[in-house]
Parts: structure tokens; C-alpha cells; sequence
């Protein structure tokens, strides 16, 4: 799980896909933070990709930076807590300007049963899993 959430800091942009119902939906995210024990994401409430994982938890990430990639596959299950929208929103304090632990719009999820493959054109590829 440290090694994923190492890539996509140094990344700093990474994509991911939803379903909305059958079409792959993938757009940019920056938000990644290790919370008791789970691999967090944030986004709003409000936003269709917050429906999308609702509807169906199913994701993929891909994040690229110097030459090396990495798709993780996982489930998306919201957690309902403060203190992980606050420990999200204090690592993203510019997110401030749009989120607040306590706006009921600001969402955190939790990935589950994630796959992450580490590929490059160079480097042998391996998988963990957690």
C-alpha cells in the first residue's frame, strides 16, 4: 500500500475510470492518503463520478511518471468520517477552497481488494495486493 501511495504523490496526477452504467468514465485525480490502514481517495459528493462508484465500486486507477506505470484495480466503499475527510483535506489544504470535512459534500472512499501492477518498458513488472 506505501508503495502505491509513493507513485501517485510523486505523480502528483493519476486517472481514474468508473462505470457509468456500461460506458468507462476515466478522469484526472490527485488525492491518494494511507488513513488506518486503507488507501484513501476524495472527491464530492455532488459530482457524477461519486455516483458512479456508489452505483458500482468496480475502478481503475493509471498513473505514469519517468517511464514506469501503475493500474490498480480495487473496490471504492465510502467512509463515512470525519477525521478522514480531515486527514484528506489537511494533506490538499488548497482543496479547502472548495471542501470541508463537515460540508456534506466532501467524500472520501476507501479502495479494497486492490491489485496494483508496477509496468515499465525497462523494468521486470510486479503486483501487490492488498
Amino acid at each position: 500500500m506505501e508503495e502505491v501511495l509513493a507513485f501517485l504523490d510523486a505523480c502528483g496526477t493519476y486517472y481514474l475510470a468508473t462505470n457509468d452504467n456500461g460506458q468507462p468514465r476515466v478522469r484526472p485525480f490527485g488525492t491518494a492518503l494511507i488513513h488506518e490502514g486503507k488507501l484513501l481517495i476524495q472527491t464530492g459528493k455532488s459530482k457524477p463520478c461519486s455516483k458512479q462508484m456508489h452505483e458500482d465500486p468496480r475502478v481503475e486507477i493509471c498513473a505514469f511518471l519517468n517511464g514506469k506505470w501503475l493500474r490498480l484495480t480495487a473496490k471504492a466503499e465510502e467512509l463515512d468520517s470525519v477525521a478522514a475527510r480531515k486527514a484528506m483535506l489537511d494533506k490538499y489544504p488548497h482543496l479547502r477552497g472548495m471542501y470541508d470535512e463537515n460540508d456534506g459534500n466532501c467524500e472520501v472512499f476507501a479502495l479494497r481488494d486492490c491489485t496494483a501492477a508496477f509496468t515499465s518498458f525497462t523494468e521486470a513488472p510486479h503486483t501487490v495486493s492488498f
